[in-house]
């Protein structure tokens, strides 16, 4: 594809040592160079002949595959070498396509953009078709998306500026990718909890979630901190449709599945993440790995609202449950269900 002079990189501006030698070094170069000829690099600045900075011009939402082109800047840039990135959100995408159509029109083209660029993509019978289709051109990118792809690629987030029509973020170099094969992008996902002998299991839910969310969880803690009832304050990763599924119990059907395996227990202490586990003191986190997770946990017993009365809550149900786990489960799931059914208590 030919393309303007101007928005291409001289090949040397990229040194050899800073990009692996074989076929992972000779595909790192091909995607950078491809990409930045097609985006068009505003800059890219040297320090002491390491690369220190890559600054796109062009959003992301361009790029056909958004994580090789971020690991193979992260194998390009030196350590805490930084790189600037525009994209348009899906936010900033529905009031474009809003104001520049027809009313009435406007509101069936966005019915279809989001059949189209939105649902295919993460649908296993259409992904294929549409990328054959698109090239991976013109995506749609939520907040969550992006950063959580950057935090995947080895980058920590430095600032994140929103605009009008598109947002910036600056991430620094901190690690070597995660390489993920399977992200949180379908509609049916599989998330990584701690479950009984600290061992890392699969969770089936419905994804309520923006894609590569998992990755956000340090970030979101770091910059909101916690809410009511222990879970992230203001956490822009849940979806509109996700809050819904939540608060009706369908996001967590899937984990009978889990029940069924005998990965988790009727009633029993949620099973959490590892940077969830980390908050909890050493002598719960102790507790914790003698016993199976459950789907009913003790939460919808006592309806904590800070972390530390979550902590108090589950170390009572473990501690009781250790004396007579038998009575204690019934005991408590009888307490989970009346809140449930009778109270209308429901997920955060």
């Amino acid at each position: 594809m030919n393309t303007p002079s101007e928005d291409k990189l001289d090949r040397t501006s990229i040194p050899d040592e800073l990009v692996q030698s074989g076929e992972n070094g000779n595909q790192s170069r091909k995607i950078i160079e491809e990409y930045i000829s097609a985006a068009s690099i505003r800059s890219l600045r040297h320090f002491s002949g390491d690369l220190s900075l890559i600054e796109v011009n062009s959003i992301i939402n361009k790029c056909r595959y958004i994580n090789k082109f971020f690991e193979a800047c992260n194998r390009a840039l030196m350590d805490d070498g930084s790189i600037n990135i525009r994209f348009e959100t899906k936010d900033q995408r529905k009031h474009r396509i809003l104001a520049e159509n027809l009313w009435g029109l406007n509101w069936v083209l966005l019915l279809l953009d989001f059949v189209f660029h939105r649902a295919a993509p993460k649908v296993t019978l259409s992904k294929a078709m549409y990328f054959w289709l698109t090239h991976g051109k013109r995506r749609v990118l939520s907040k969550t998306e992006v950063l959580g792809r950057m935090i995947c690629c080895g980058f920590d987030i430095e600032s994140y500026e929103t605009g009008n029509t598109c947002d910036t973020v600056v991430a620094v170099k901190k690690r070597e990718p995660k390489y993920d094969p399977n992200p949180t992008y379908g509609p049916l996902i599989s998330l990584k909890r701690l479950g009984k002998g600290g061992k890392l299991i699969s969770v089936y839910k419905i994804r309520t979630m923006h894609p590569f969310s998992e990755y956000l969880q340090s970030y979101v803690m770091a910059n909101n901190g916690l809410a009511e009832g222990g879970k992230f304050n203001e956490d822009f990763r849940i979806t509109r449709w996700g809050r819904f599924l939540r608060k009706t119990w369908l996001d967590e059907l899937p984990m009978i599945l889990n029940w069924l395996n005998g990965d988790l227990k009727l009633v029993g202490v949620r099973p959490i993440s590892s940077h969830y586990y980390s908050l909890y003191p050493e002598d719960l986190q102790n507790m914790r790995k003698h016993v199976k997770p459950g789907l009913l946990p003790p939460y919808y017993a006592d309806l904590p609202s800070t972390l530390e009365e979550i902590i108090e809550s589950e170390r009572r149900y473990l501690l009781a449950s250790k004396e007579h786990r038998i009575w204690t489960d019934v005991r408590y799931g009888a307490r989970i269900c009346w809140n449930i059914f009778f109270r209308g208590k429901r997920s955060q």
